[in-house]
C-alpha cells in the first residue's frame, strides 16, 4: 500500500496538469504544483481558500449558485464541454482554461476534482484563424466587388482590349522568339567554344610533340620511335580531318546547300559496303554483326543514307569497350525502310538523351572521349532532308540503340519509282 501512495503522489506532484480537490462548501482541499503556477500562487497557498478565488470577479457569485447545483447532482464533466472558462491568477490577470469535473465520495463526504489546464497559447492561435478568416472575408468581398466593376469596364472596352492583347502577344511571341534564338546562338558558341579548345588542343599537341622529338632520332637504330611518332602525327591529323569535316557539314546544312539526289540502289550492298569500311575502326575483338529483311532495292539519297550510316557506327565503335558486339538490322517493306545499330556501350542517361539531337552537346559520361557533339545533330539533319526521323533508347552503362526510318518511293503498281 505504501508504494501505490507513493505512486499517486508522485503523479500528484508532477503532473502537467492542474489538479484542484475541493469540498462541499468549495474550499479548496489540496492543489498540486502545476495548479500553484498556473495560477501564481506559492506551494500550500491556496489550501483552505474557497475555488471562487481563482474565478475573475464578475463570475463568482454565479459560480457559487452553479456549484451548489453541481452538488445536487454531481455529474463527471469532460474537457471543453463547450464552455469557454477562464481563471484568474494571485496578480489579477484572467486567462482562458479548459477545465474537467470528477466526484468522490471518502468517508461519507463528497469531494471534487476539478483538472485544469490553460489553453492561452490555443486561444491565441484560434484569435489568429478568426482574424485571418475576417480578413480573408473582407478581401474576399473587396474582390468580389472589383471583379463586378471590372467585368462592366471590360464590356464596354472588349474590342479595344481584344485588338490590344493581339497585338502584345504578336509582340510578346516575336519576342520570345528573338530571346530563344539569342539563348540558342549563345548556348551554342559556348559548347562549340568549350568543345573545340578540347577536341583541337589534344591532336595539335600531339603533333607538336611528336615533330620536335622526330628531329632527335637521328640513327638508324631509332628508326622505330621515328615511325611510331610520325604514325601519331598521322592520326592526329586525321582526327582534325574528321573535326572540320564535321563543321562543314553543319555548315552545309545552315547554308542550304545539302541536296537530295533520289536514286535506286541496293541497300543491303550500301550497308554491307560501309561495315567493310568501318572495320578498319574497329577496337580489338569488337566485331559487327548486320541482319537483313526485305527487299534490297529503295530509292533515296545514297550518300546521305551512308553518312548517316558512318555516323551511327562509328559512335557505336567509339563508346563500346573492346570485344563488343555492334548489331546492325535493316528492315524494307513496301512504304519505308527502318535500319537501326545498336551497342554495348557506356550508354546515355535519360537527363542527356533530350539534348542529343542538338548541336555541339555531349553526355556528361562521354566528356573524355574524343567527338564534336555534331554527329547525331547531323544524323537528324540528313534525315529531315530524307523525309525520315530517328529514335533513340539507351541504358546507362549497358549500351544504346538508334533507329532510323526513311520512306520508300514506289508507283502505283508496286515498283520502284526513281522519278518521283
Amino acid at each position: 500500500m505504501a508504494l501505490d501512495i507513493e505512486h499517486i503522489t508522485s503523479l500528484f506532484e508532477n503532473a502537467t496538469e492542474g489538479f484542484i480537490v475541493t469540498d462541499r462548501a468549495g474550499v479548496i482541499f489540496m492543489a498540486n504544483p502545476s495548479a500553484c503556477r498556473m495560477f501564481g500562487y506559492a506551494t500550500g497557498e491556496l489550501i483552505g481558500q474557497k475555488i471562487e478565488i481563482l474565478i475573475p470577479q464578475e463570475y463568482r457569485k454565479h459560480h457559487v449558485q452553479l456549484r451548489d447545483d453541481f452538488y445536487q447532482d454531481p455529474k463527471n464533466r469532460v474537457m471543453g464541454h463547450g464552455r469557454d472558462l477562464r481563471g484568474v491568477k494571485k496578480n489579477g490577470a484572467d486567462f482562458p482554461v479548459e477545465v474537467s469535473l470528477s466526484t468522490y465520495l471518502h468517508e461519507g463526504e463528497r469531494f471534487v476534482i476539478a483538472f485544469i489546464i490553460d489553453i492561452t497559447g490555443r486561444k491565441q492561435i484560434e484569435d489568429s484563424m478568426m482574424r485571418q478568416q475576417e480578413q480573408l472575408e473582407q478581401v474576399t468581398n473587396e474582390m468580389r466587388k472589383l471583379n463586378t466593376e471590372l467585368e462592366a469596364k471590360v464590356e464596354e472596352r472588349t474590342i479595344i482590349l481584344k485588338e490590344a492583347l493581339q497585338r502584345l502577344e504578336q509582340s510578346q511571341q516575336e519576342l520570345n522568339e528573338a530571346l530563344d534564338k539569342e539563348r540558342e546562338l549563345n548556348e551554342i558558341k559556348t559548347r562549340f567554344v568549350s568543345m573545340a579548345s578540347h577536341e583541337f588542343r589534344t591532336p595539335l599537341s600531339t603533333v607538336l610533340s611528336s615533330a620536335s622529338l622526330l628531329g632527335k632520332y637521328t640513327t638508324s637504330e631509332e628508326q622505330p620511335k621515328r615511325a611510331r611518332h610520325i604514325e601519331k602525327i598521322k592520326a592526329s591529323v586525321k582526327q582534325l580531318n574528321d573535326l572540320l569535316e564535321d563543321f562543314l557539314s553543319l555548315g552545309k546544312l545552315d547554308e542550304g546547300k545539302v541536296n537530295t539526289a533520289m536514286n535506286e540502289f541496293n541497300l543491303h550492298e550500301l550497308v554491307e559496303d560501309t561495315i567493310e569500311e568501318m572495320k578498319g575502326l574497329l577496337k580489338d575483338q569488337q566485331q559487327i554483326l548486320y541482319n537483313r529483311s526485305g527487299d534490297e532495292t529503295i530509292v533515296s539519297d545514297k550518300k546521305l543514307v551512308r553518312n548517316v550510316l558512318i555516323n551511327l557506327i562509328s559512335n557505336a565503335v567509339k563508346f563500346s569497350k573492346e570485344g563488343a558486339y555492334i548489331h546492325l538490322n535493316s528492315q524494307v517493306n513496301d512504304k519505308k525502310a527502318m535500319i537501326s545499330v545498336r551497342d554495348q556501350g557506356i550508354g546515355i542517361s535519360v537527363e542527356d538523351q533530350q539534348h542529343l539531337f542538338t548541336s555541339f552537346f555531349r553526355g556528361k559520361n562521354a566528356l573524355n572521349i574524343q567527338g564534336t557533339g555534331l554527329g547525331l545533330h547531323i544524323v537528324k539533319r540528313y534525315l529531315d532532308l530524307l523525309g525520315g526521323d530517328v529514335r533513340l533508347e539507351s541504358d546507362l552503362g549497358k549500351g544504346t540503340s538508334i533507329t532510323f526510318t526513311i520512306p520508300v518511293k514506289r508507283d502505283e503498281n508496286g515498283n520502284i519509282d526513281p522519278g518521283h
